[in-house]
């Protein structure tokens, strides 16, 4: 077992869930919870992190009356503080842009800290997803973190996932998928299951446009925010069996040729048996008790797809995110994902093949 996989969880996930060896990839790390003496150095460059370094700057400025914006920090909106940017006054866009340079240091802390680790050491780039990086201030967080290690020379590139965030923990289900599923089939079934959020849907290879399924798009998903209304784990599971149901029977109808294959994305440290050791405590309900076990109730729910038995796969949501953008990681050896939501996901990948210079990694349909 490699040190890295060490730091994931202390031991060694051999099955088809959570594993290590993928078909294109080895995960040298997923779920880190390194810390320092304030906690879980991830905890500073979470979306949350963000509000709270806004809301202190508005504190400040509120003790002498020029705080410039209305209501409370956690309510305003990306898509409204985007706006701020383009088109507030001076005083509102300069408050955001502070925010954005106080996260982006923690960002760029955060990322120093996971380099001390074997399992990051030797990262090349890191591919930045979650739904903070889909706004305008999470790219310009993203890409002022870049400028602040690149000037201490770090040669290290920080880049926006490819994919719209919502889509791209469906798409990488399409890379834990086994070989015999590109010889038979158009399409899979994926599952993107988050702290505020469950997304199911179906995602279309076009391996005939790219066989390295960098073409591969979701064709068509449903999305639950089962945050707003705190279902028990056993609603929610039930809740999920019906969008795969009414996602696989659309496919059908549309002509689709759907594989008997479910991949899930699922927050937290994945065992090879489908059990959630820990990590998923924002979900609702307890997914990390020994009784319960996500894979089996989705098998127990959707056995059969197109008259086979359904195989299921899963792993860390952050890990699968990652995972669709590897297509653009092929020049390269050693890449990571940070995805930056309710928390920080993270995972470290070495690719089973050597690097290749841009415009020769794949056979183009």
């Amino acid at each position: 077992m490699s040190g890295a996989a060490a730091e994931t969880s202390g031991r060694q996930s051999t099955g088809p869930h959570g594993a290590e060896e993928l078909p294109s990839v080895v995960v040298t790390s997923y779920n880190l919870e390194t810390r320092d003496e304030e906690g879980f150095v991830g905890d500073k460059a979470s979306r949350r992190a963000f509000v709270e370094s806004l809301d202190d700057l508005r504190t400040h400025l509120k003790r002498s009356g020029d705080d410039p914006l209305d209501g409370e920090t956690a309510a305003i909106s990306k898509k409204e503080l985007d706006a701020l940017l383009k088109d507030g006054s001076a005083a509102e866009a300069a408050i955001v842009l502070s925010a954005i340079e106080n996260f982006a240091q923690s960002l760029a802390f955060v990322i120093r800290r996971f380099m001390r680790l074997k399992s990051w050491a030797a990262i090349e780039r890191i591919v930045v997803g979650g739904g903070f990086r889909e706004s305008r201030i999470g790219e310009l967080a993203i890409a002022r973190a870049a400028i602040i290690l690149r000037t201490e020379g770090r040669q290290i590139d920080l880049v926006p996932v490819g994919h719209h965030p919502d889509e791209a923990g469906l798409v990488g289900s399409a890379h834990l998928a086994p070989k015999w599923i590109f010889e038979a089939y158009d399409s899979l079934v994926a599952v993107d299951i988050g702290g505020s959020n469950i997304r199911a849907g179906i995602v279309e290879l076009r391996q005939k446009k790219a066989d390295d399924l960098s073409k591969a798009r979701v064709w068509r998903s449903e999305l639950w925010r089962h945050a707003d209304e705190e279902p028990s784990r056993d609603a929610a599971i039930k809740r999920l069996g019906k969008m795969l149901k009414e996602q696989i029977a659309a496919a059908k109808e549309e002509g689709l040729r759907v594989a008997p294959f479910i991949g899930i994305g699922c927050p937290g440290v994945i065992e090879a048996d489908g059990s959630i050791e820990r990590g998923a405590q924002n979900l609702p309900g307890n997914w990390e008790s020994s009784r319960f076990n996500l894979v089996e109730s989705v098998r127990e729910m959707v056995p059969e797809i197109g008259g086979h038995d359904t195989e299921i796969v899963m792993h860390n949501d952050a890990v699968i995110q990652g995972l669709s953008a590897m297509p653009a990681m092929q020049d390269v050896e050693n890449w990571g994902v940070l995805t930056i939501g309710t928390g920080l996901g993270n995972a470290s990948y070495r690719n089973r093949t050597k690097p290749q210079p841009k415009g020769k990694q794949a056979k183009k349909g």
